[in-house]
C-alpha cells in the first residue's frame, strides 16, 4: 500500500510503500513519553521503499531498555514525530502512524509492551463521546 505523510507544519513530507498488516501499537514507557500519549503506533518499511519528498528532519539517538540504539526522527520546526530507525546503516524505518494521511486505514495487528499499558485504555470505548469538541 502506498502512503504519504507529513509533519504538522508541512515542512517535511514523505511517501512509502508499506504492508498494512504490520501496524504495531507499542505501550512502552519510551513510546508514551516520546508521543505524549498513552501509546504509539508504527508501521515498518524497508528504507528503499521510503522517499523523503521535502524538508530536512532532525533526530537524536535514544538508547532503549534493551540497549538498542534508535534514531528518533522529527520535524525541527513543529516537533512532529515522523519515524524511528537504526542510527547507523539503516535498512528499515518505523513510520509513526499519526503523521500518515491514510492512518484511518492502518488498523493495528499487534500490541507490544502491554505490561506498561495505561490501565484505563481497555474501558475507553465505554466513555461518553462527541463527534467534535
Amino acid at each position: 500500500m502506498k502512503i504519504n505523510g507529513a509533519c504538522h507544519c508541512g515542512a517535511i513530507a514523505f511517501t512509502a510503500e508499506i504492508d498494512p498488516s504490520r501496524v504495531v501499537v507499542c505501550h512502552c514507557t519510551d513510546c508514551q513519553v516520546l508521543s505524549g500519549a498513552p501509546l504509539r503506533a508504527g508501521i515498518p518499511t524497508p528504507i528503499e521503499q521510503f522517499t523523503l519528498l521535502r524538508g530536512t528532519p532532525k533526530s537524536y539517538v535514544k538508547v532503549a531498555q534493551s540497549g538498542n540504539r534508535r534514531a528518533q526522527v522529527f520535524c525541527g520546526d513543529c516537533g512532529t514525530a515522523l519515524w524511528g530507525t537504526a542510527p547507523e546503516n539503516p535498512t528499515a524505518l518505523v513510520i509513526r502512524v499519526g503523521c500518515v494521511e491514510q492512518r484511518a486505514l492502518l488498523r493495528p495487528g499487534l500490541q507490544i509492551w502491554r505490561h506498561s499499558q495505561a490501565p484505563w485504555l481497555d474501558g475507553l470505548q465505554d466513555l461518553p463521546g462527541s463527534p467534535q469538541q
